[in-house]
Parts: C-alpha cells; structure tokens; sequence
C-alpha cells in the first residue's frame, strides 16, 4: 500500500476536486485522509483586504460589523464540509477517511502528516488573494514546517496555487 495522501481543505470538495485528487493518485491505492478545520482562523483585517480586493465591498464592511462566530455553529459546518467531501472522494486512491481538527488548520495538517508518516500533503482552498501574494496562507505555512512540497490547489478548479 502506498503512503497516505493528507488533505486540508476550507471548502466542500466536488466533483473537479475529485478529478485533480484522482490525478495526483494516479490509479494507485494511496488512502486519503481528509481534514476539515473546525475554525479556519481569519484575521478581520485580511478578510477586510480579502473582500476589497475581491470588489466586495458590501461583504467587506458587512463582515467588519459582524460578531465572532458561534464555535458550535462552525464545528457543525465542518462536519459538513468533511461529509460531502468524504463523498465526493469516495472509491478514490486506497480509501478515504477524514475527520474535523480543532487547534488550526495548519497545525492539524502538520500533526496528522507526521503522525501517518505522509509523504504528500495537499491543501485545498478557496482564493485568498492577499494570503496568496504574501505566501502567508496554509500550504506556505504547512511547508515551512514540514520541509516537504504541499500541493495547493485551488476548490473547484485545476488551478495551483503558488506555495
């Protein structure tokens, strides 16, 4: 059996993620381990910057205003987000297990790498246009600290990003 593939992905997998997930097996029977984080860790002023470079600029000031999230809320939407990707996965690679890491994203992929002995990580988010430019985003992150290359891709694309 191949060494396990670790996923971290912010956003619902479907069926172009399935594509690109599939490539990257390969035909082989690479298990895959998906995390979903239970909190995804934003920062006000980059998500301020985030939405403004976006021209969002009513979901920008919106989102200012806004409180902080309820933790029970945004655990029960990763719970979701790992449902439907483990669905999405399903027949893949050697099989496809998953589970929701509390303690940051970054830091959940790190730990479960290590742990599983990966040889590949890969990390699957929406575009975070300020994150992505200043290399300050998961896959730069998760990188520095594992010393091993981490696939970003893009959710729904084939686009790569720059890590």
């Amino acid at each position: 059996m191949s060494d396990p593939i670790v996923i971290l992905t912010e956003e619902p997998l479907g069926a172009d993620d399935r594509v690109n997930i599939e490539r990257l097996v390969d035909g082989g029977d690479a298990p895959l381990v998906v995390l979903v984080p239970a909190n995804t860790e934003r920062h006000l002023l980059v998500d301020f910057l985030e939405n403004l470079s976006m021209l969002d600029i009513a979901k920008a000031f919106r989102e200012l205003t806004s409180h902080a999230p309820d933790p029970d809320t945004e655990r029960a939407a990763a719970a979701e987000t790992l449902t439907t990707s483990l669905g999405a996965l399903a027949g893949v690679g050697g099989g496809v297990t998953g589970e929701v890491v509390g303690g940051g994203a970054v830091n959940g992929l790190v730990e479960k790498v290590k742990q599983l002995g990966a040889a590949q990580a890969v990390v699957i988010t929406r575009p975070h246009a300020v994150a992505d430019t200043f290399h300050t985003d998961w896959a730069n992150k998760a990188q520095d600290r594992l010393g091993l290359p981490v696939l970003h891709l893009y959710a729904g694309s084939g686009f790569i990003g720059d890590s």
